[in-house]
C-alpha cells in the first residue's frame, strides 16, 4: 500500500511538473511574427460551435468555430496576413458552417487578400457542405486521381416502434401537434405524411441554397451546377474542365503556391494559433453568451477530460446572460444558439433571463448556428433581433411528453408488479403500467398548457398573434430561409452579422471594432489544468477506450435518444426537434 501511494504521488508530481514546463516554455517563447503570413485552416479538424470549457481541449485553448470566424475577420486588417490556405473537408462541415465560412471568406477576399483551397475529394455520404465551404476560394485544387463527389441533402431518422413491439413496451408519447415529429421515432415505423412533407421541403430548401451559392461562387449557372453535381462522382479532370475546380495537384503543391503568392519569406501559420492584433483597452464591449447542445435544467454537467464541449444548462446560461447584463461596460449581448432543444422548463428559465436584461435596457441579438429548433427557438424568441443562416434548421415550435409503459417487457421476463398508491388518481401515473383514461387526459391538458405558453412567448417576442404563430408552429421545422419568410427570424446572416447588429443596437459606431467578452468565463489553461487533476486514472482509461465509439454520429444520436426517453419517462415534457441525421 505504501509503495502504491508513493508511486501515485510521484506520478502526479511528474505529470504536474511536465505540464508546468510546457506552460513556462510557452510563456517564455515569444517568436517574432513573420512579415508575411498565410493562415492555414484544416476543415478535417473537429471544432465545437463554441470553445470548450473543460478537459484537455480547454487546457489547449482550442477555439470554437465562431472563434475561427472572428480570427478571419480580424485578419482582414492585419498587414502581415496575405491570404488563407484551406484543406477541404473529406466528410463535410455541415451546411450552416459552410455558409458562415463562405461569407467570412468573401469578406476576407474583399479586403484584397487571397484564398486558396485544396480538396482530396469527398465521401458520398457527406452532403454538399465539404465543397460548399471552399467554393468561395480564388483557386480550388484537387488531388490527381480523385473524384469530386457532391451529393444532395439526406435526412436519416431512426424508428423504434418495431423494437418496442417485440419487447412489449408501450410508448404513450403525445405530440403537440402533427409536425412535432420527434415522438414519431417511438410511435411509428416510418415517416408520417406531415413528417415526410416537412423533411422534404427542408431538404429541398437546403439543397437549393447550396446550389445557388456554389453557382455564384464559381461564376456558373445554377442549372449547370445542379446537373453536374447530381450526375454522381466527377473525375478531377472533368471537374476542372467544367470549371467546378481550377487546378490539379497535391496538398503540398497547393500550399507552396499559396506561399509563393504571399511573397518572399512567407510562412504558414495555423488559424487556430493565430493571435490577432490587440484592440485598444477602451474598446467598447459586446458580450457573447454561448449555448450548445441539448437544453437541460440545472447546472453544467461534467464531460470527458478529453472532450468537454460548451453546454446548454439553464442555470449556467441564464446566469451568464444576467452577468453580461449587469456589466455596465457591455453595450449589447450576442446570444449564440446551437441546439436541437430540450427541456421547456430550462428554456423558460433562459428566456426569463433575457427578459430581465432587456428590462435594464441591454439589447440581445440571437445568432442561430446549425440548429435552433424547439427549445432552441424558445430561448431565442424574446430577443430584440434574431439572425439565422439560410441553412439553419429552426422552428419546431411545439412540445411532447408522456411515458413508456414497460410492465409488459418485465412480464416477459417473469417479473410482475403490484402497486399501493396514496395521493389521488395521478399519484401512480408514471408507474410501469399504461395511463388510465383520466391520467392520459391530465397529461395531455398539461402538455397543451405548455404548448400555449410556448406560442404566447413567441407571439409576444415576434409581434404576432397566437393564431399566426400556431399556423407556422405545430412542431414544424423550417430552414432559416423559410423562417425569415414566416416571420420567425429578422435577418439572414452569420455570427459576424449578429455582432454588427449588436453594435448598432448598442450604440457602437459602425467603424469601431468591439472587444468580445465571453460568458460564461472561458477558463485559462491553468484553470483547465487544475480541473483535470480531479480525474481518476480509471476515468482516463475508460475515456480513452470509449472516445472513438462515443464520437460516432449514430452512437451520439442513440445516447441523446436514450436521455430524452429517460426524461420523458420521468414525466418531463420535451421541446425537442425531430429525430434525424442530416448530412
Amino acid at each position: 500500500m505504501a509503495g502504491a501511494l508513493a508511486a501515485m504521488f510521484i506520478f502526479i508530481f511528474v505529470v504536474f511538473g511536465f505540464f508546468m514546463l510546457l506552460i513556462m516554455g510557452a510563456a517564455n517563447s515569444k517568436p517574432d511574427r513573420p512579415d508575411s503570413v498565410v493562415l492555414s485552416l484544416d476543415l478535417n479538424s473537429e471544432f465545437s460551435d463554441q470553445a470548450p470549457t473543460g478537459g484537455f481541449a480547454a487546457f489547449a485553448q482550442t477555439p470554437g468555430f465562431i472563434d475561427l470566424l472572428t480570427k478571419i475577420k480580424a485578419a482582414e486588417t492585419d498587414d502581415t496576413v496575405k491570404g488563407i490556405f484551406i484543406r477541404g473537408a473529406f466528410v463535410g462541415t455541415g451546411s450552416s458552417r459552410a455558409e458562415e465560412l463562405r461569407e467570412a471568406l468573401h469578406d476576407f477576399r474583399d479586403s484584397g487578400k487571397f484564398v486558396i483551397a485544396h480538396t482530396q475529394g469527398t465521401m458520398g455520404i457527406s452532403g454538399p457542405s465539404a465543397y460548399w465551404s471552399i467554393a468561395a476560394a480564388d483557386e480550388i485544387w484537387i488531388q490527381p486521381g480523385s473524384d469530386l463527389v457532391v451529393p444532395g441533402v439526406t435526412f436519416e431518422t431512426e424508428f423504434l416502434k418495431g423494437l418496442f413491439e417485440k419487447i412489449d413496451v408501450t410508448p404513450e408519447i403525445y405530440p403537440f401537434y402533427e409536425y412535432k415529429n420527434a415522438p414519431n421515432s417511438y410511435n411509428e415505423t416510418s415517416y408520417t405524411e406531415p413528417h415526410r412533407r416537412a423533411m422534404t421541403e427542408l431538404a429541398e430548401s437546403l439543397w437549393s441554397t447550396a446550389l445557388e451559392e456554389i453557382a455564384s461562387d464559381r461564376g456558373l449557372d445554377k442549372a449547370t451546377v445542379e446537373a453536374a453535381l447530381e450526375s454522381g462522382p466527377i473525375p478531377a479532370e472533368d471537374a476542372i474542365s467544367q470549371k467546378l475546380l481550377d487546378k490539379s495537384g497535391y496538398p503540398e503543391e497547393a500550399s507552396n503556391a499559396a506561399l509563393e503568392r504571399a511573397g518572399n519569406d512567407a510562412q504558414m501559420l495555423d488559424l487556430v494559433s493565430y493571435m490577432p492584433p490587440s484592440l485598444p483597452v477602451r474598446a467598447p464591449m459586446v458580450a457573447v453568451v454561448g449555448g450548445e447542445g441539448a437544453v437541460v435544467t440545472g447546472g453544467a454537467t461534467g464531460g470527458s477530460p478529453f472532450s468537454s464541449p460548451a453546454g446548454f444548462a439553464s442555470d449556467q446560461i441564464s446566469q451568464a446572460i444576467l452577468d453580461a447584463g449587469n456589466n455596465d461596460k457591455v453595450k449589447a449581448i450576442v446570444f449564440r444558439v446551437d441546439s436541437p432543444g430540450g427541456s421547456p422548463v430550462a428554456a423558460d428559465q433562459i428566456w426569463n433571463a433575457i427578459e430581465r436584461v432587456q428590462a435594464k435596457g441591454k439589447p440581445v441579438v440571437v445568432s442561430m448556428g446549425s440548429l435552433a429548433a424547439s427549445g432552441g427557438y424558445y430561448v431565442s424568441a424574446g430577443a430584440d433581433y434574431i439572425v439565422a443562416n439560410r441553412s439553419t434548421i429552426t422552428g419546431s415550435i411545439g412540445i411532447f411528453g408522456g411515458k413508456f409503459a414497460i410492465a409488459g417487457a418485465f412480464n416477459k421476463l417473469g417479473i410482475t408488479f403490484d402497486t399501493i398508491s396514496v395521493g389521488g388518481e395521478f399519484a401512480d401515473a408514471y408507474g410501469v403500467d399504461t395511463f388510465t383514461p383520466e391520467q392520459e387526459a391530465t397529461v395531455k391538458a398539461s402538455l397543451k398548457r405548455g404548448y400555449d405558453r410556448f406560442l404566447n412567448i413567441v407571439a409576444e417576442g415576434r409581434g404576432m398573434t397566437y393564431d399566426e404563430v400556431h399556423e407556422v408552429a405545430r412542431g414544424r421545422v423550417w430552414s432559416g430561409q423559410d423562417a425569415l419568410d414566416k416571420g420567425l427570424v429578422d435577418e439572414l446572416g452569420t455570427f459576424l452579422d449578429a455582432i454588427e447588429k449588436a453594435k448598432e443596437l448598442g450604440g457602437i459606431e459602425a467603424d469601431v471594432t468591439p472587444r468580445l467578452v465571453y460568458y460564461p468565463n472561458r477558463p485559462t489553461g491553468l484553470e483547465a489544468l487544475e480541473s483535470l487533476f480531479g480525474v481518476s486514472s480509471e476515468t482516463v482509461e475508460a475515456a480513452a477506450m470509449l472516445s472513438r465509439i462515443a464520437g460516432d454520429d449514430r452512437m451520439q444520436a442513440l445516447v441523446e435518444e436514450l436521455s430524452v426517453m429517460d426524461a420523458v419517462n420521468a414525466g418531463e415534457a420535451q421541446a425537442m426537434g425531430p429525430r434525424l441525421r442530416a448530412n
